[in-house]
């Protein structure tokens, strides 16, 4: 984790969509806090800090401090509604997280050397990605920012599947998990 995530919060006593509609026009999110053994707790987020963040690939998939002001609680982005027209945020869903607990997240691939692997520059194939992103499962402290995927290797006609990635330590990929008939192409070489 190369940088920290701080969101400005506040607690929400008010419900209901009239409720939300207000916060909106105020330029505040509203948004939810919930896991990790505790009741679900309904917050406010500013806008514009939310939305700054958001332009960064890596706060979808770390973690991220929600500041009460007198607490602080460690969470994942885990849900977004966008309105379908306008560059607004509606509403987001915020998980809490704990050190000793495993979590699920949704990490980017980085694909690096596709231009110069052997198969795009001595044979003259051309390279296509299946997958963007993988779910993996670890510890928070081990989460990644994205895992790198080295594609200098590959040849003509070769297949990169899930489980010849290059996993940081203590993650391991959930779909991997299911069994071998889970190992989905990450990159192709054709």
């Amino acid at each position: 984790m190369s940088k920290k995530y701080v969101l400005q919060a506040q607690v929400r006593e008010l419900q209901g969509k009239g409720a939300s509609r207000r916060l909106r026009h105020e330029g505040l999110v509203p948004a939810v806090v919930y896991g990790a053994g505790q009741e679900a707790q309904s917050i406010t987020l500013r806008h514009n800090e939310l939305i700054r963040n958001l332009l960064d690939e890596a706060f979808y998939s770390q973690i991220i401090t929600v500041d009460f002001g007198d607490r602080k609680e460690s969470v994942i982005l885990r849900d977004l509604q966008r309105h379908p027209a306008k560059p607004v945020v509606m509403h987001a869903d915020l998980q809490r997280i704990k050190d000793d607990e495993e979590i699920n997240v949704h990490v980017a691939l980085h694909f690096i050397n596709a231009d110069v692997s052997k198969g795009v520059k001595e044979q003259g194939a051309t390279m296509s990605h299946n997958l963007t992103e993988v779910e993996v499962s670890c510890l928070p402290k081990f989460l990644p920012e994205f895992i790198e995927v080295d594609l200098i290797a590959i040849e003509k006609g070769q297949i990169l599947h899930m489980s010849d990635l290059k996993l940081p330590e203590g993650v391991t990929l959930t779909e991997l998990a299911l069994g071998e008939d889970h190992d989905q192409p990450v990159a192709a070489c054709h």
